[in-house]
Formats: structure tokens, C-alpha cells, sequence
């Protein structure tokens, strides 16, 4: 019996390369694997069903199942996870200087239903008492004209989305001053060039995120691995395979990681910044997989969508995940 020609859609990553490269393999598959920006994955998965298996935003992944139709069932592997205090660009001309002065004010963003949007909306709500409702949002492609919802929306009537005017990027409504900030998963590109006006609106990211950390207990989850339904309903024994190895693909990034006889990634101070992620959240796995593990995250994103109204009924967790690979075997 010959193994299963699947195609699979994944970022290159440390914890994504020894799949890619053969050093694990996915017990019974045979994978086509396509290293791909999450822009174009994401929009080829939802509008087009492309992948038999696919990283998926966590965001449009719930938003499908909200809805009821979704062509993808999910598994607990979250290939991309990040502290959003990064994502949140401001004017540093229009009087911003903490996150309450956002009220009131234009803030641009790619789509409105960007798995980064969600929590640092939540945390601007949690945290700082800035609702939703009390920013204009304009949406647009950040360097190229027009970006389509990549799954259509429909928000509560006191959310205010605006579309950017016609050939406008947000880019440069951001250099013109035309929006008072940005925010989003990627920083605009004035930021990289560095724009005098332009700054984050949290000066020391790590150590507001550390505080974050340590209040919430919270390293946000963005994106999952989905499978097609159809497949995972034929082959009971996928989600499975695919938990285990994308869970030893991590387990062999992170021990080259840890290995700083010579570092693995370019980029200084590794073994420093390994050590304080290790000591900040206590634990052996600071990248951890599974359900049980990340119950706390799921929940507080889940709230945070429904709160945000790009859900209308709240999603439970225990609907996110094909049921075999919510609890796994011990020896």
C-alpha cells in the first residue's frame, strides 16, 4: 500500500523545515510541500480550498466554523504564535502617547478579522478600556492599492470600518497623515525605513509583553494546521499522523535551538533571550502544542472574537479540533 499524495501548505520555519525536508516523516503521506507567505496561503485555503492540508489563520478558521460551512477541520499544532504589544504603529504627531488616546482616532489595518487584529484589540479592551467602537478603522491593501476580506464579515453596526480611498495604500496614508496609526501582524513599511513620526506605541515591546505574560498567563495563538474535512473524515488516522509529526519537527528546531554551541538562527544574543522566555513562563516547552496546554489561550481569543463581533454565537474550544487529537497516549 502505497502512502497518501498530499498536498501541504506550511511557512518555513525552523519548527516546519525537517517536514519539509524529509528528516520527519507523516506516517502514511506522501507530502507535496509549498513554503508559502500566510497572505497567500490563507486566501488560496478559504476562498479556493487549494491544500489538502494547510496552515490556517486561527481567525478565519473559527470564523468559518461560526458560520457553518468550514472545509477545513483543525488539529492543535499553532505554527505561529507572537505578543502583539509589537503590532501597534502610531503618528507620534497626533497626541498619542498610551493606548487610551487611540480612542477616537483612524487606524488602518489590512483586514479587519486578522487573527493579530483580534488580540490586540482585546488587549486594548482588556487591559486599557479601548473598545472596538471607539476607533474608526480604515481598511486597505498596506503597499499595494485594495485587499478583499479574505472571508466576508459582518460586524456589529457600532463598529466603524471605512475602506481607504481609491489607490490609496495604507502605507502611505500613514506617511501623509491621512490615519493617526497602523496595526497589524507586519510592520508598514515607513516604520522599516524609519519615519520620523512613525514609532510603535509600546517603546519597550518585550517588557510589555513580559508584563502582559505575567498578568495573563497568555502567549497568543495565530495560526493552526487545518485538514480538508473530507480527508480526515475517509483517513481517521490523519490527524493523528500529522499531530505527531509536526510535534517532533518543533521538538527537533527547538534542541538545535538550544544548542548555541553555534547559533542556529542569525541573530545575536539567542541563548540569552532563550534563557529569559524559559524563566519568564516556567516551563519546558515555551512553544507548546495541544489543547490541554493552550486551553486558556483558545478561550481568551474565542471571547475575544465573539466580544468583537465577528462571530455571532461564541465558539466552545472543544469544537476548534478533530476529536483524536484532543488527548493523546502515554506510555
Amino acid at each position: 500500500m502505497s502512502d497518501l499524495r498530499l498536498s501541504l501548505a506550511m511557512g518555513d520555519y525552523d519548527r516546519t523545515r525537517p517536514i519539509y525536508d524529509g528528516r520527519v516523516k507523516i506516517d502514511g503521506v506522501d507530502p507535496i510541500c509549498m513554503l508559502l507567505s500566510p497572505e497567500e496561503m490563507f486566501f488560496r485555503a478559504f476562498r479556493h480550498q487549494a491544500f489538502d492540508i494547510s496552515e490556517l489563520s486561527l481567525s478565519s478558521y473559527a470564523i468559518s466554523l461560526a458560520k457553518g460551512d468550514p472545509h477545513y477541520i483543525a488539529i492543535p499544532v499553532f505554527l505561529s504564535r507572537a505578543f502583539r504589544h509589537t503590532s501597534i504603529y502610531i503618528r507620534n504627531d497626533k497626541g498619542i502617547k498610551k493606548p487610551e488616546d487611540l480612542k477616537g482616532k483612524k487606524i488602518g489595518i489590512a483586514e479587519y478579522q486578522l487573527s493579530a487584529n483580534v488580540w490586540v484589540r482585546g488587549i486594548l479592551e482588556d487591559d486599557f478600556g479601548v473598545k472596538p467602537s471607539d476607533i474608526t478603522w480604515v481598511r486597505g491593501g498596506m503597499d499595494t492599492a485594495g485587499r478583499p476580506e479574505k472571508i466576508k464579515v459582518k460586524l456589529p453596526e457600532d463598529i466603524q470600518v471605512e475602506a481607504a480611498p481609491d489607490g490609496a495604500t495604507l502605507n502611505q496614508m500613514l506617511i501623509d497623515g491621512e490615519i493617526d496609526g497602523f496595526i497589524g501582524p507586519r510592520w508598514p513599511r515607513c516604520f522599516e525605513e524609519g519615519h520620523p513620526n512613525v514609532e510603535r506605541l509600546f517603546p519597550d515591546t518585550i517588557q510589555s509583553a513580559t508584563d502582559y505574560y505575567k498578568h495573563r498567563g497568555i502567549f497568543p495563538i495565530m495560526h493552526v494546521v487545518g485538514i480538508r474535512k473530507a480527508l480526515a473524515e475517509q483517513h481517521l488516522w490523519l490527524p493523528g499522523a500529522l499531530l505527531k509529526a509536526f510535534s517532533e519537527s518543533k521538538s527537533m528546531a527547538q534542541k538545535a535551538l538550544a544548542d548555541t554551541s553555534a547559533t542556529k538562527v542569525t541573530m545575536p544574543f539567542v541563548e540569552d533571550n532563550l534563557h529569559r522566555a524559559h524563566q519568564l513562563m516556567s516551563a519546558s516547552d515555551i512553544w507548546s502544542y495541544g489543547l490541554a496546554e493552550n486551553r486558556n489561550v483558545l478561550e481568551t481569543f474565542l471571547r475575544f472574537q465573539h466580544s468583537q463581533g465577528l462571530v455571532q454565537s461564541k465558539i466552545e474550544v472543544n469544537d476548534l479540533f478533530h476529536p483524536s487529537t484532543t488527548e493523546t497516549y502515554s506510555l
